[in-house]
């Protein structure tokens, strides 16, 4: 099917591309990969008469520090996040969760902001992100603001973001964490959609877990944290019986439906598999 005729724009600055969104309102839709956007548009579900296009945006293929942490465009590529340096010298399991996702071609264009603003329950970094307490950075016709990423998400395909905003990054704060990681169940080895992702970041000190964050995938509207599962582990020592123990807690929080890739008691056992794994290796591995 062809695209259905629209108006293109290409601003300068996010601010332009703000008043672009207010002036044009619900007609408006942005792009940045297109990887998501082009193929809906195509299928004909949406039809926006307007595409916003960031490309010109040098600000958001930034990758860098921050004050306190890391810095992430939002027009950075999952390509680009695999083979940062420094995200692979600090944040090795950001880069691992981009990898993860879809195949090579759609990793070269793809963009983190794309991922997290299309709000898919079974998107791959938003897990990950959250477990290493990741904030989102917007701006919009009021200006710049800063929340929680795990704010940004409100269900399947709606977040956060008002009439006019747009994503330009993230910030992962500076990690005091013993070690995370995001492992991922799909249907087939590349490409697969997530029928279950589990991301955690633990904390060590004195033999004892002294803080842990579980993040849950495709088995709820939004990115799930665990957080009863989170206060299983806190202040005992870790072992493979905890582990097994928080996992169990997590598969009860979890929310998952049945489609055609997992039915919901299917989701909730693999939850249960996948948290184990993940606490075992954030622990074992011993890197961010």
């Amino acid at each position: 099917m062809n695209l259905p005729d629209f108006a293109y724009y290409v601003p300068q600055t996010p601010e332009e591309a703000v008043e672009l969104l207010v002036r044009f309102g619900s007609k408006a839709r942005v792009i940045a990969g297109g990887t998501d956007l082009l193929v809906k548009m195509k299928q004909g579900l949406v039809a926006p008469e307007v595409v916003v296009s960031l490309k010109n945006l040098d600000r958001l293929k930034e990758i860098g520090t921050s004050e306190g942490g890391l810095f992430i465009g939002a027009r950075v590529t999952l390509n680009e996040l695999i083979n940062s340096p420094l995200i692979g010298e600090k944040y090795a399991s950001i880069a691992g969760a981009a990898h993860q996702m879809a195949n090579n071609q759609v990793r070269h264009i793809g963009t983190l902001g794309g991922n997290l603003t299309n709000a898919v329950p079974s998107a791959d970094m938003p897990p990950i992100l959250i477990a290493l307490g990741a904030q989102a950075q917007v701006t919009g016709p009021a200006g710049q603001r800063t929340f929680l990423l795990e704010e940004l998400f409100l269900g399947p395909g709606r977040t956060c973001l008002q009439q006019g905003e747009i994503l330009t990054g993230v910030v992962v704060p500076e990690q005091s964490t013993t070690g995370s990681t995001y492992l991922k169940f799909g249907l087939r080895r590349s490409g697969a959609l997530a029928v279950v992702g589990v991301a955690a970041a633990v904390t060590m000190a004195d033999g004892l877990v002294s803080d842990a964050r579980i993040v849950l995938g495709a088995v709820a509207p939004v990115p799930l944290r665990a957080k009863e599962a989170e206060k299983t582990v806190q202040g005992r020592a870790f072992t493979p019986e905890l582990a097994e123990e928080a996992a169990l807690v997590a598969a009860q929080e979890c929310r998952p439906i049945s489609d055609i890739r997992g039915s919901a008691e299917y989701r909730q056992d693999l939850v249960r598999v996948f948290t184990r794994r993940a606490l075992e290796r954030a622990v074992r591995e011993g890197h961010v």
